[in-house]
Order: structure tokens, then sequence, then C-alpha cells
């Protein structure tokens, strides 16, 4: 039986990545263990695995995923510990991206065998949630082929990213997820190459709309598209 109930939390402000990464992957154990016992017992005895979805907003941070290459992080530790940044090489999928304050970050923590089980189609209903967000703001994004997240702008010289993505998957249960640039200081990104791609820049809600936007309005709108892509309700 697929569970379409998605287990909402709102984790606030400020948070150490750390603390969150350990917080995700607690939660992704715990679906595995569920599935892992499943698999011993007869389909009447089985249990229902949980979603989750989890919204913050980190702490300055640069994160480098499995086959990034840490020559894309172009600040040595003087300059992280100045700007007030930490860094982590961490297990998502991507190369290099910046979280901060300003940016909404979304970890879904789901198990695809409620869903889909298609990694490809998991990450286009993830940027389809973007895209009609920003949609919701008037502002007109698209996908880039071969490059995951959502864009500006795409077929012109001055693309723009203004969503990154990269996920992790352990027996079909996901982690990690999206970073949609809301209010975020983009000065940030200069002491990065983006997502390893070094010919494109990177944008935000505000530098589009030329206004801060009230990010629980966006958290709100991203909530809603998510339960409308995934066909799904939060509680």
């Amino acid at each position: 039986m697929q569970n379409k109930k998605i287990i909402f939390k709102d984790l606030g402000t400020n948070l150490p990545y750390d603390e969150t990464w350990k917080y995700q992957d607690s939660l992704l154990q715990e679906i595995v263990e569920i599935k892992r016992a499943n698999a011993k017992l007869e389909n009447e005895n089985k249990k229902i695995t949980p979603n989750y979805l989890l919204f913050l907003e980190h702490a300055h941070v640069y994160t480098l995923g499995k086959n990034g290459k840490i020559n894309h992080l172009l600040a040595e530790n003087s300059l992280l510990k100045e700007i007030d940044a930490t860094f982590y090489h961490i297990n998502r999928g991507g190369d290099i991206t910046y979280h901060g304050p300003g940016q909404i970050v979304g970890y879904p923590i789901i198990d695809l065998d409620n869903f889909f089980t298609d990694i490809h189609k998991y990450l286009r209903y993830l940027e389809e949630v973007v895209i009609k967000t920003l949609a919701y703001f008037n502002i007109d994004s698209q996908r880039s082929k071969g490059e995951t997240g959502v864009w500006l702008d795409v077929e012109k010289p001055y693309a723009r990213k203004i969503c990154a993505m990269g996920i992790r998957a352990s027996r079909w249960v996901t982690m990690h997820g999206f970073a949609l640039n809301v209010n975020t200081d983009l000065s940030y990104f200069n002491h990065i190459v983006p997502c390893g791609i070094a010919n494109k820049a990177v944008t935000s809600i505000e530098n589009e709309l030329k206004t801060k936007i009230k990010i629980n309005l966006v958290k709100d709108k991203l909530l809603y598209y998510f339960e409308e892509v995934f066909e799904c309700s939060s509680s």
C-alpha cells in the first residue's frame, strides 16, 4: 500500500549544516529499517513507510557533492572563517553549492516506493515544484538540458541559476534536495564555481523582482505545489 502523506517540518533558520545532515540521515535510516523489516514479512503484516519534507535556512555553508571537484571551492580556510562560513564534503550528487540565510532549502526524505521508483522523474518533479512556485511570483523559469536545477533565460548569454538540486537515495529513500534563492546574499557564490558550471550566473527572487519577498510566503507556495505535483497531502 502506497502512503501519499507527507510529514512536513519547518526547522527554522540559521541551522548548522552537520546537525540537519545527521537529522536527515536518521529519518532516512528509520524508513530504510522499516523496508528491511517489511521484506521479511507477508504483505498483510507490512508497515507503511513514512515520508518527510523539511524546510529550513542554513547558516553560511558550502557543500561539495561526492563527485564534485574540490578546486571549485575558491576560498581558503582563512577566508571561510572571515565570512563566517563552513565547508562539508557530503554524499549527495552534484558539485559544489552554497546554502545560507534567505535561501529556502527543501529536504524531502521520502520513500519513492510510495510514489514511483524513478530518480530521473523525481528530479524533474522537484524542478516542476520550483518552476510552478516561481511562476506564482511572475518569474518565468526553465530546465537546462543536461543540468539539474531551475534556470532563467536558459538560451541566452545571461542565463542564471535560481535553484540548485542534489540528492541521494538508498533503497529508493531520498535525502538532500533543493535550494531556492529567495533573499539570498549572492556575493557568497563568488567564492565557488556554482555547481561546477563556470559560464553561468546565479540569481534570486529578490534579485529578479528588485524587492524582498516574504520567505514564509514562498515556503507556503513550495509546499502547495509539492502536494500538487506529487499528488500527496501534508500534515
